[in-house]
């Protein structure tokens, strides 16, 4: 798989992990273990570079006498998402017409 490909995929899966409510890693990684593998040292470089864009916030809160991060999506968070969408769908119909070996009826 294309890495630039790869990697936008990871950051809409993590994305979407985080939708309906802030989550934290291991978390994270539990609730995309059905879908994919990523690891802790993959995760957080995703986490990061996705609040740079802006499109997670983080927050910081001690649970069991540790601290953890909690991150929430944003608007460009879910604009992310639906970019890719958009994007899969493309992708489908070019998929589509290859494997019909190009004819339409």
């Amino acid at each position: 798989m294309d890495i630039q490909l790869k990697k936008g995929l990871l950051d809409v899966c993590v994305l979407s992990a985080i939708r309906k409510e802030e989550s934290y890693g291991y978390k994270i990684i539990s609730d995309l273990k059905p879908y994919i593998e990523i690891s802790e040292s993959t995760l957080y470089p995703i986490l990061r570079r996705l609040e740079s864009a802006g499109a997670v916030t983080v927050r910081s809160a001690e649970h069991n006498g540790r601290l953890r991060r909690y991150f929430r999506i944003t608007k460009i968070g879910l604009e992310k998402i639906q970019e890719f969408v958009e994007t899969m769908t493309q992708f489908q119909k070019i998929s589509d017409f290859i494997l019909q070996g190009g004819n339409y009826d």
